[in-house]
Order: C-alpha cells, then sequence, then structure tokens
C-alpha cells in the first residue's frame, strides 16, 4: 500500500517521507523500495549515518535528485521540496518522541508540514496510538482504513498464554515453560526459526547483597545497575554510566553478593545449555554497536537460516522472516511493572506486534507467553 501511494506520488512529480521507529528497519525497507523504485531516487537519514553520509544524503534531498526520503525521526526535518506525502510506519511507538535536545515528536511535526504542504499525512499501525484512534472512531478528526486480512492470506498465530507460578510449583525453575521447550524442540525437529523476545538486556537485572539487602544503583540516577557478564562490569541502561563488578558489598563489607533477575544474554547461556546444538544469534543494544551490525544481524538470521534470534524490542517491529513459525515471549507481563501510566497500553502493543513475527507465510504458527500473571 505504501509502494503504491509512493508511486502516485512520484507520476505527480512530488516527494515522500517514510519515518520508521528502529534503525533496524530502515534495511528492510529499503531493500523493499531500491527493487521497486531504484537507488538514484531514494535518500536514507539517521543516527548511525557518519556525518560525511549524513551530509551527502542531505545535499541529495536538497538538489531535488532524490524523490523518497526513508529514516528514523530525524527524517521529517529533510530539506523536501514539493512535498507528496508522508507515512509514518508504526505510528505508536515511543521511539518517535525525542527525549535528548531538542526534544520534539516526529508525529506532530509530521502533522504541522503536512498541513503547510497541504499533503496526507498516513499513520501506519497494526496497534495504534489510543488517541489518534480514538480521534479517528469518535471524533471523526483522522479517516480510519482498516485492513481486514493479513498478508499473503497467511492466519493469525496460536497464542498461549503460561503461568510461570504453575511450573514453578511444578519443579520447573527455568525461564522457559515446558511447553515452550518443546515448542522450540520440535521447531529445530521442523528446521523452522523461532524468535525469543526479552524486553530486558545484560545478564541479571539486579545486584544486591545477602547479608543487608543493599542495591548497587548508578550514583546518577539512582536506578538498579544490570549486570553484564561477558565484560564483567554493572552498567545503568539510563544514563551509560557503568563500573567493575562488585566482590564484597559496600555497604556492610559482605562478600554475599547475589544477582537477581534476568536479561538476554542470561536468556542466551540458557538456551545454549539446553539446545547444545541450535545455533543462535541476539540482538540488542549490546550487539548493535557497531555501524551497520542491525543489518548484518538480521541479514545473517534470514540468509544462513539460524534456528533462534533473542532479543529485546528490536526484534518486535515489522520485520519479515518467512521462515519464522514460532516466538516466544519470556516474562510478558514484566513491562505492566515500569513506572508509565500507558504501561497496559504499551504492553497490549509490543505483545501484539510480536505475534505478527509468527507465520507470516504459509506455515501455521504458534506464540507462547511465559508470564507470573
Amino acid at each position: 500500500m505504501y509502494l503504491q501511494l509512493i508511486e502516485d506520488v512520484i507520476k505527480q512529480k512530488r516527494t515522500a517521507i517514510v519515518l520508521v521507529p528502529e534503525i533496524s528497519l530502515t534495511p528492510q525497507m529499503l531493500d523493499r523500495f531500491i527493487s521497486r523504485f531504484g537507488k538514484q531516487k531514494i535518500a536514507i537519514i539517521h543516527s548511525k549515518l557518519s556525518l560525511g553520509e549524513r551530509y551527502d544524503e542531505w545535499n541529495r534531498i536538497r538538489e531535488k535528485k532524490a524523490k523518497i526520503i526513508i529514516g528514523a525521526r530525524s527524517a521529517i526535518f529533510a530539506p523536501v521540496d514539493n512535498l507528496g506525502i508522508i507515512i509514518i510506519d508504526e505510528e505508536h511507538d515511543s521511539s518517535y518522541k525525542s527525549e535528548s535536545n531538542p526534544k520534539y515528536d516526529a508525529r506532530q511535526v509530521a502533522k504541522y508540514i503536512a498541513k503547510q504542504n497541504s499533503c496526507p499525512l498516513l499513520l501506519g499501525s497494526a496497534t495504534p496510538d489510543l488517541g489518534d484512534f480514538y480521534r479517528a472512531k469518535e471524533l471523526n478528526k483522522i479517516t480510519l482504513l482498516e485492513l481486514t486480512k493479513r498478508a499473503n492470506k497467511s492466519s493469525l498465530p496460536k497464542v498461549t498464554i503460561i503461568d510461570l507460578k504453575q511450573e514453578l510449583a511444578n519443579g520447573n525453575r527455568s525461564m522457559l515453560s515446558r511447553e515452550l521447550y518443546s515448542s522450540i524442540e520440535e521447531n529445530l525437529k521442523e528446521k523452522k526459526q523461532t524468535i525469543l523476545f526479552l524486553n530486558r538486556r545484560g545478564y541479571s537485572t539486579f545486584v544486591m547483597c545477602r547479608n543487608c539487602g543493599y542495591t548497587i544503583k548508578c550514583k546518577n540516577c539512582n536506578i538498579s545497575l544490570t549486570y553484564h557478564s561477558y565484560e564483567k562490569k554493572l552498567k545503568c541502561h539510563y544514563c551509560g554510566y557503568e563500573e567493575p563488578l562488585a566482590t564484597v558489598c559496600p555497604e556492610c563489607g559482605s562478600n554475599k553478593i547475589r544477582y537477581f533477575g534476568t536479561g538476554t544474554q542470561k536468556l542466551e547461556e540458557e538456551i545454549h545449555r539446553k539446545f547444545p546444538k541450535a545455533s543462535t544469534i541476539r540482538m540488542d543494544i549490546d550487539t548493535v554497536t557497531k555501524k551497520n551490525s542491525h543489518e548484518e544481524i538480521l541479514k545473517k538470521f534470514r540468509d544462513e537460516n539460524i534456528d533462534i534470534l533473542i532479543g529485546t524490542q528490536m526484534v518486535v517491529k515489522g520485520h519479515h522472516f518467512p521462515n519464522v513459525t514460532l516466538v516466544g515471549v519470556i516474562a510478558a507481563d514484566s513491562s505492566l511493572n515500569i513506572d508509565d501510566y500507558r504501561a497496559n497500553e504499551r504492553t497490549f502493543e509490543i505483545l501484539t506486534q510480536v505475534a505478527g513475527r509468527a507465520g507470516r507465510e504459509k506455515d501455521k504458527p504458534r506464540e507462547s507467553y511465559n508470564t507470573n500473571l
């Protein structure tokens, strides 16, 4: 649908802007656009480009050599003339809001620019922002267009919710429920791929002294530091502060330091232990620090048919992997406890989005939510 709308805009000799929430989605979307319109008509803008690359893309847009601008939220400020349409994919995503200076909401900026240019603004999402959905459904301020069928006429996944309290009572202390374990095993036998989603990176989510109860926190944010086993460091996921791994309690001097909670590193370790022959790859902030690492990980997962992809919310949005027939969500209820009055809405969005990664072709999809609810 996006491609057809943009084709009409280009025929009118006008320009299109397409925003995506995550840089990791840009290469996949770029491939589709290049195959349709050719490389010369497309410009890319996102934060992973070098200053020189960004300058070159900016000049191409200003000189009207590029007719389609694709990128993350900053692409909305591209110097576009004769704008024909703005498309915001996964419009519900919170990453369209900039938390660093200058603070802005790309959706609000897009609405203003679309009005100034008298062009349509398309907000696309399977789980639209409740505010926008209300304005469309009840106030009729936004035209509501609904897709009633899934692409390729594939069926929606069967969702199973598993209570880990019951699993624990039955002697299972693993992060994986028995049903998820057997589903992964079956997928491996059938040479199908699996995505495991855990929205917490690192190895352990907090470090505490068992003697006095002291929790090691960030000196800047007063938030508990996360243990990263590969680097043997404690890191703050808010400001980036890090310090060496503590062996004695700074409060009472006890050596009874223990690690609690779980993250993607710990999940990867458990998968290696339970499925030693399975090939795995992990995608989170720690593994995508290098340039083009998003693209390399996703390409490797797709082209080398790696058995299991483990990741944070980077793996949730928009990706299309034809051979993925199982998605497992670890600690599905954890996002209900964040300090956000929209936590319920965010949880619904992310679980619905991750469900959409399974069975995008004809194969029968499955999904398993492991939760303490």
